[in-house]
């Protein structure tokens, strides 16, 4: 009786322990082995640096003499330089651009009388801001604008030059891709605000230009940055 008690009883231990055991497998979570995997690179493009290009389109002159006002188009083709620093996303940059122009030299006459004005060149001195989605950059500019007229009164005969030199202020805005290391190409618009000025006694001109280009930029320095990701499985 007593070895009989003795046996049931470690049984019933031994038991207990076993349940105990196989409860504590059940809750535990099943082991996990870490391992270290190769780190994936992305290539992110880099606006930052100095960069000179080459521009090329067209534009038009708005002239108000008065009360009588035309229109006339023509081409340019010039030349930028300029600086980038990007942060994040974020671009910020200043510019420095001169253009050869040949807009105008149609007048605009009335009762026998008109005025005729022709943009021989202009320069764009710019503050730019942008957003950058790797090497897709949109950005907005502004800033002081110079423009180089020659003005002429119609009487019969064209009579009384003025060669002229206005400055006004330019809103713009453009999109520029980074197609190659270190080279862009893109497109722009801008707005040039000159204003009234008195060019003859009692005649006064009121101009505005559009002009919309398309560019070529090469930035000195590397055009990557690379960034690291390390995944664990």
């Amino acid at each position: 009786m007593k070895k009989n008690f003795l046996f049931l009883t470690a049984s019933l231990v031994a038991l207990g322990l076993a349940s105990q055991a196989l409860a504590a497998d059940l809750r535990s979570p099943p082991p996990v082995y870490y391992s270290k995997a190769a780190p994936v690179i992305a290539a992110i493009y880099d606006w930052s640096g100095l960069y000179i290009g080459l521009d090329g389109g067209g534009g038009s002159t708005h002239n108000c003499w008065n009360d009588a006002c035309r229109s006339d188009s023509g081409g340019t083709i010039g030349a930028q330089i300029g600086y980038r620093w990007q942060a994040a996303n974020w671009v910020f940059g200043l510019e420095a651009q001169g253009n050869w122009a040949d807009f105008g030299n149609n007048g605009a006459a009335y009762d026998n009388f008109g005025y005729r004005n022709h943009v021989d060149g202009f320069g764009l001195f710019t503050g730019q801001v942008g957003y950058a989605w790797n090497n897709v950059l949109w950005y907005a500019k502004g800033g002081a604008a110079v423009v180089s007229n020659n003005y002429n009164q119609w009487d019969n005969a064209w009579l009384n030059p003025v060669n002229n030199t206005r400055w006004g202020a330019t809103v713009g805005t453009g999109l520029e891709i980074g197609f190659a290391p270190n080279w862009s190409v893109g497109v722009e618009y801008n707005h040039i605000f000159l204003g009234n000025q008195d060019v003859w006694v009692g005649t006064r001109a009121n101009q505005d230009i559009d002009l919309g280009l398309v560019r070529l930029n090469y930035r000195f320095g590397g055009p990557v940055i690379a960034r690291y990701w390390f995944h664990w499985r």
